[in-house]
């Protein structure tokens, strides 16, 4: 506890009549020396002691408190700083500086931490925002300075420093840097790349090298570097580039959904780091509209089911024919109601094949139309990528059926040669609880071996299979929905023909818009309803990794963070068919993830971070602010500089040294007055002066 003794005015009048008092009484002395009046000068002494009464005089006497000051020490950790050995200069300026801290007097200190996070809005190294926001809570009478501990790579640089002013900061700024001067880094910049693009088309995206050195943003005298070009971690291809210049890369888009371009250049002599010769693009394929071939043959109740799914679909195509009669056939109907133009037969199934993506035969039998030829192409085309969907009905059973053709090797059921027609309820089987085209219509929780809640169907057409999967089963726990893979193409097929009943409500009516939407997307590729993949995503600095597969079990997933440290994640079953874990994804950059057949691309925060876009240490950034503030800058590569306290208005740096402000604030805890002239002194002074005024007069 301090004390402090002052003397102060408790004026019993206004000041400016105190002064006006004092200029009479000054006046009226001029007058009398002028005139040599005898006795002005004690009337002027007189007035002088009057004036002293009214000014009350008073001895304030204050108890203080002292306050320590404040200073803060903000480290840099983020993602750029575990580069090289900044990590142990970190630490070891950190240990040092805290040690000198402590050992001040009446000096308080905060440390501030700065990190970089996927789940942060902005990103880069937000510093200077840090420091303002932790300087705010500190009074500018305390605020001693700050020191920070970084690369000098951040993103929020004060935009008024120009006018000199550093926003939040009263105090000094000191800069400790890690790393070394000229340091050398070359990175892979992205400078355009599409944000979606047309499945089956190419896009193209436009990249450059650049080699950095820490005195220039210059290229080195490398004239080239070979770049390593990857499409969803697969397909590598590799191009000798020049450095310095834009280049294009161009691929293919082989499915909807995301697709990862990642391009990788060689390291560069001396580099000072590789984790930002890697690129990363994400682009979004969209199918352009689906072309659908739709061949009705027998006519039947459910034949506008099909036909009103695939036109209610704005991104399909439609081309739809119902084939009635053979062109054989004579039954004298007249020319005015048969068809204006002949089926394009060889138009659709050799010259325009491959233009449609789906061929759904809904209850066609031979009939002479279609010859074994074009019924061969058809199954070519799901080898080499198509897709095809047989909605068959009693047909399918006799001799005209089309499993008597070249269709039968890609068909999974073939047909008992039975027409099974009495009341049933379709039901998930134990394969479809776990696909997601049927899991889905499964009610959460519902047990799976409870009569299902649909309306009956009334026709089967029994068959066994030899290939594919069951999702769904009927009389005779037969197939009524099969799906199976033919080389790069899939095969549906629904062995009944009563679907309509549920489009229509009958007892109740069932899910046949879900079904038939999923079942028309898996058919097309849809990669979330692929029944065997891998997939991930984060969200609030959690990876989640889900594995679909139809297995009894899911293996680990090993997964591989940006730093390339290397876990293994076991995952838990969530649902039928679906297996999840998560784990933290603390680190910015691509998570890469491998169950051995599988594999995922997972980008943890942007795809190319602005934290590592330039890995250089560097004085450039913060030097205006130290130079405002009257801070400094030092590399921790010449030494740790020694700690001083200095008063305010004197040099804050110097040869080896950094000073911290010793303002010796304080808070007055009491106050004790006394009056400086007690009255009986003033009326002494007074009479005293007037008497010797009148003496003087009366000789």
């Amino acid at each position: 506890m301090n004390a402090g003794a002052a003397v102060q005015l408790a004026p019993l009048v206004p000041v400016p009549m105190l002064a006006a008092l004092g200029l009479v009484g000054l006046g009226l002395l001029a007058v009398g020396l002028y005139r040599r009046a005898a006795g002005s000068l004690f009337r002027f002494l007189f007035l002088c002691v009057m004036l002293l009464a009214l000014a009350d005089p008073r001895i304030v006497n204050e108890k203080r408190e002292p306050q320590p000051d404040e200073a803060l020490v903000v480290i840099d950790r983020t993602s750029s700083q575990k580069t090289g050995e900044r990590l142990k200069q970190t630490s070891d300026a950190e240990e040092a500086l805290i040690a000198a801290l402590d050992a001040q007097d009446n000096l308080q200190y905060r440390i501030v931490e700065v990190t970089d996070s996927a789940a942060d809005d902005r990103p880069g190294t937000r510093l200077m925002e840090a420091l303002s926001t932790a300087a705010a809570d500190i009074s500018p009478h305390r605020f001693a300075g700050a020191v920070v501990i970084t690369d000098g790579q951040i993103h929020d640089p004060p935009k008024d420093i120009k006018d000199g002013k550093a926003p939040g900061l009263r105090g000094p700024l000191h800069v400790l840097l890690t790393g070394q001067r000229d340091e050398i880094d070359r990175r892979l910049v992205v400078k355009h790349a599409p944000g979606y693009g047309i499945v089956g088309k190419e896009v193209t995206l436009s990249y450059r090298i650049e080699d950095k050195h820490a005195k220039s943003d210059g290229t080195t005298a490398r004239p080239s570097a070979r770049v390593e070009f990857k499409v969803d971690g697969v397909g590598t291809e590799t191009a000798l580039v020049p450095v310095g210049e834009d280049q294009t890369f161009t691929f293919k888009l082989d499915h909807a959904g995301p697709s990862l371009a990642e391009l990788a250049v060689e390291p560069a002599t001396g580099e000072l780091s590789t984790v930002n010769n890697r690129a990363l693009v994400s682009v979004n394929g969209v199918r352009d509209r689906l072309r659908v071939l739709l061949i009705s043959g027998q006519p039947h109740a459910a034949e506008r089911t099909w036909r009103n799914l695939l036109k209610s679909d704005p991104s399909v195509d439609l081309v739809h024919f119902t084939i009635l009669r053979p062109p054989d056939k004579d039954d004298f109907t007249p020319l005015n109601e048969l068809a204006l133009i002949a089926f394009p037969t060889h138009e659709l199934f050799v010259e325009r094949l491959d233009e449609f993506d789906l061929i759904v035969f809904d209850r066609y039998l031979k009939r002479g139309v279609l010859q074994s030829q074009h019924l061969a192409n058809i199954a070519e085309r799901v080898r080499k990528g198509g897709a095809l969907l047989m909605a068959v009905g009693p047909e399918f059973a006799g001799r005209a059926s089309l499993y008597h053709t070249p269709l039968r090797d890609i068909l999974p059921a073939a047909p008992s040669g039975d027409v099974l027609e009495t009341g049933f309820r379709p039901r998930v089987s134990d394969t479809g609880l776990r696909h997601p085209v049927t899991a889905a219509l499964v009610r959460p929780g519902a047990d799976p071996k409870a009569e299902p809640g649909w309306g009956r169907w009334f026709r089967q057409v029994p068959g066994d299979a030899s290939a594919g999967v069951s999702l769904m089963t009927g009389l005779q726990d037969k197939p009524i929905l099969l799906l199976d893979r033919i080389g790069k193409g899939r095969v549906a097929q629904m062995m009944s023909d009563h679907i309509w009943l549920w489009a229509r409500g009958y007892d109740g009516g069932g899910p046949q818009g879900e079904l038939l939407r999923r079942l028309a997307h898996w058919l097309m590729r849809e990669p979330d309803l692929e029944e065997e993949g891998l997939h991930a995503h984060v969200r609030a600095g959690k990876l989640t990794v889900e594995r679909r597969t139809l297995k009894d079990e899911a293996g680990k997933v090993s997964v591989t963070a940006p730093s390339g440290e290397v876990r293994e994640l076991e995952l838990k079953n969530a649902a039928p068919g679906l297996w999840r874990g998560e784990i933290a994804a603390a680190e910015i950059g691509l998570y890469r993830l491998t169950d051995g057949e599988h594999r995922a691309l997972v980008a943890s925060g942007e795809l190319n971070p602005l934290e590592l876009s330039d890995l250089r240490a560097t004085d450039a950034v913060l030097r205006p602010v130290t130079e405002t503030t009257g801070g400094s800058v030092r590399w921790l590569g010449d030494g740790m500089p020694d700690l001083r306290r200095v008063d305010p208005g004197r040099d804050l740096a110097g040869r080896g040294w950094i000073g911290l402000v010793a303002h010796k604030a304080y808070v007055v805890t009491g106050l004790k007055d006394i009056p400086l002239l007690s009255g009986l002194l003033l009326a002494v002074l007074a009479l005293g002066t007037l008497m010797a005024a009148w003496w003087r007069e009366g000789r």
